[in-house]
């Protein structure tokens, strides 16, 4: 049952019109998700503001990109991996670096233990291994990245989430379908 439907601007309430407003300003274009988060506005305005609050973290733009990616992998949500594919394409990833991080077999060693990790915290219930964690922080990373990590994976888990529930469609380009050989 698909319950979390996306909601047009005259179905929001006058909260969400407003952050409508600020993401269409901002993005050129309120997206089905954001609109279908849009039944709570706390959802939607506290969601949008802890992401951008990460977004001037620890990490790059694209190493962002790879945690959101390797995240919604985890969780099989198609829509969010099309619109990270999207977003990671604008950060500089080409579509061969998306699917390799995809399936956490990235070259770049430290992108490559950043998208293990967040891979492991979905898949392992956020428990990754030693091995993993060890690897995160010899590549270079710290305990204030970890800790960022996880809060980066919780939210791309809350939108992978409200796809899942969600009755609307994916308005950003597909992304290709990655046969996963390898379990984490």
């Amino acid at each position: 049952m698909k319950i979390l439907k996306s909601l047009g601007f005259k179905e929001a309430n006058t909260n969400s019109q407003e952050i409508f407003n600020a993401v269409k300003g901002k993005i050129g274009m309120v997206p089905n998700l954001y609109a279908a988060m849009s039944v709570s506005d706390k959802l939607l305005g506290g969601f949008l503001t802890f992401t951008e609050t990460l977004k001037s973290g620890e990490f790059s733009s694209k190493e962002y990109e790879a945690i959101a990616l390797a995240t919604s992998q985890a969780n099989d949500c198609a829509y969010c991996l099309s619109a990270h594919t999207a977003i990671g394409k604008m950060n500089g990833f080409t579509e061969q670096d998306i699917l390799d991080i995809r399936g956490n077999s990235i070259a770049d060693s430290k992108l490559n233990a950043l998208v293990t990790l967040a891979s492991e915290l979905v898949n392992l219930k956020g428990h990754p291994t030693n091995t993993t964690a060890d690897n995160f922080f010899e590549a270079g990373f710290n305990k204030a990245a970890f800790a960022e990590v996880i809060a980066i994976v919780a939210l791309t888990t809350i939108t992978n989430n409200v796809y899942h529930n969600g009755g609307f469609e994916i308005d950003f380009p597909k992304a290709q379908h990655l046969e996963q050989s390898q379990d984490v």
